[in-house]
């Protein structure tokens, strides 16, 4: 009975340790994407921003390999 305990107990540290790590993932990955759409944001407002120069013609933007 005492094996199992102490088993169940090592179980519990482990689980806890990776609900720890977890949660730091977690909070990293949400600093990211709170980073990426303030970046976002800041370019959207570049964007409209931006003077309006001569109206875009899509075939004088063809990609290089054409």
């Amino acid at each position: 009975m005492e094996d199992r305990l102490n088993e169940i107990e090592i179980k519990i540290s482990y689980n806890e340790d990776l609900l720890d790590e977890l949660n730091r993932t977690v909070f990293r990955q949400q600093q990211q994407i709170d980073a990426l759409i303030a970046e976002l944001r800041a370019l959207r407002d570049q964007v409209r921003n931006a003077e309006p120069g001569e109206p875009r013609n899509l075939r004088d933007e063809i990609p290089p390999h054409y």
